[in-house]
């Protein structure tokens, strides 16, 4: 309460200039305290502004805002401009929307700094952290911030001034009303820096109705990487027009495979062109696939046959025209999802056609040895093995809810690892060193053995043991596809996943 009176009370502080002054917006002024006063220039439509402040970044921000209130969905677009070289590399401009007006307030924004990195900032809660979301774009010709709902999401123009959906989002909830406008911050409390806003813009977006917002809905994919410490930054390696699934990072940190229109296709961690895997016959491809612990093989599971049962093939990494057949069932359907360290194992999902039910066999890599694991109660998915082979990691329905265990490698002393009842847990990913899980937690708006594409999702992590609750690593939409297979980084910084928006 004191919080918000104080925030009410900042907003009071400010005179209201003249329309001929702000042009579309209400007011301006500096937020927190930087040193040097800024100051706002409106003419034939543009807005100069000059602002000192240190950063908008970490718990509390400062530099010159232009801004209005509003409420519900909109869209604000700009043109901006940088004068002279600068001082600091990373002095931004850029267009946020605002909870208040203290230092520590709620906001998103989409940034461009002075050396052209562009990425949609966020601080969730008052005087929280500040994360962001990078772009594979670079040196925008204009930006977007789009508020949809819960979500902001951004759009950047390239070289053609096309504005396109610059991938990824995050779920953040502004109350109404809620500040939107101009912001900039030199970077840098002993300067200024100065930049031009032009046909800026702030519309009410008209999102047509999707009556299916499952498998049906027709999306667009961002395939991204995130810091799992340190600032936590999310970086866009490239955006797809249709639906990618399922990033898998390679042993040499080089490149991430994924699945996307029935193939596997491989594209540099940097970003740049995908190429095809050339899977022979097996052009139908499933969201389950990995590499093996040397980096050899690809493993895969593919629907290709007349029956469209799911069937598992190990190939080289580099393709093959004809992959062997390591799993196949006249009544069942086989994905793949763990392999043991030693390279001569995998675990797998049983899908029995005639009742339903999902279990966890193993079997070696020549296709002998077939092995029931993990076998009722309920629902049982997303086998992983430990990186020492001791353990095999799942996600089950058996305590009445969906979440992880794990099992001894002979499948005895099957225990608990999450145990929230609010969230619904899949697919245990083990850090490179084996002491942390990654996981997608769904919530309780899924059903209880479902896990459906775009849904409001949460990646989390925790230790592996057990030993500390699970934290958040970051919200956003997606869900089936978004981490469904292994996805460290061989150095076990990162993550790969893919995030979702549907097409309206």
């Amino acid at each position: 309460m004191i919080k918000h009176f104080l925030a009410a009370c900042a907003l009071a502080m400010f005179a209201t200039p003249a329309a001929a002054q702000t042009g579309i917006f209400a007011n301006h002024a500096d937020i927190g305290t930087p040193a040097l006063p800024g100051t706002l220039t409106h003419a034939d439509g543009s807005y100069r502004i000059t602002a000192g402040g240190a950063n908008i970044w970490g718990t509390a921000d400062a530099f010159h805002y232009v801004w209005t209130q509003r409420s519900g969905d909109l869209h604000i677009a700009a043109d901006i401009a940088w004068e002279g070289k600068g001082k600091d590399p990373h002095r931004k401009a850029g267009l946020m929307i605002r909870q208040n007006a203290t230092p520590g307030s709620p906001y998103a924004d989409v940034m461009v700094h002075g050396d052209g990195l562009t990425a949609l900032q966020y601080r969730e809660v008052q005087d929280g952290p500040t994360y962001q979301i990078i772009s594979a774009v670079t040196h925008p010709k204009r930006v977007r911030l789009e508020r949809e709902g819960d979500y902001v999401w951004f759009s950047v123009a390239g070289a053609d001034g096309v504005l396109r959906h610059a991938g990824g989002n995050y779920r953040i909830a502004f109350q109404a009303p809620y500040m939107v406008g101009l912001a900039l911050s030199a970077h840098d409390d002993k300067v200024t820096e100065t930049a031009t806003f032009s046909d800026v813009e702030i519309k009410v977006p008209s999102l047509a109705y999707v009556p299916d917002t499952g498998y049906a809905a027709r999306v667009e994919s961002a395939l991204e990487v995130m810091e799992v410490g340190g600032v936590q930054s999310r970086r866009i390696v490239r955006t797809f027009d249709g639906k990618i699934e399922a990033p898998n990072w390679t042993r040499d940190g080089k490149a991430l495979l994924y699945n996307g229109g029935g193939r596997i296709w491989r594209v540099p961690v940097e970003g740049g062109a995908p190429v095809a895997i050339d899977t022979g016959p097996h052009v139908k491809n499933n969201n389950d696939h990995g590499i093996s612990p040397d980096g050899a093989q690809l493993i895969i599971s593919d629907q290709s046959e007349p029956d469209n049962l799911s069937r598992i093939f190990v190939l080289p990494i580099t393709g093959s025209a004809a992959p062997k057949l390591v799993s196949s069932y006249p009544d069942a359907r086989s994905y793949w999802h763990g392999w043991s360290p030693d390279g001569k194992t995998i675990a797998y999902v049983y899908v029995h056609t005639s009742n339903g039910a999902y279990d966890i066999y193993t079997r070696n890599l020549d296709g002998s040895g077939e092995r029931p694991l993990i076998v009722g109660p309920g629902v049982n998915d997303g086998p992983e093995y430990s990186p020492d082979g001791k353990h095999i990691y799942f996600n089950t329905t058996r305590s009445g809810a969906m979440q992880i265990w794990r099992a001894k490698a002979d499948r005895s002393n099957p225990e608990q690892i999450t145990r929230d009842p609010n969230f619904r847990d899949w697919f245990p990913h083990f850090s490179p060193d084996g002491k942390w899980i990654v996981f997608i937690s769904f919530g309780l708006d899924v059903a209880l053995a479902d896990h459906p594409p775009n849904r409001d999702v949460l990646l989390r992590i925790m230790p592996a043991d057990g030993s500390a609750p699970p934290r958040v690593l970051t919200r956003l939409f997606g869900g089936q596809g978004t981490i469904n297979v292994p996805s460290w980084s061989p150095d076990g910084r990162s993550i790969a996943f893919v995030s979702y928006r549907i097409v309206r």
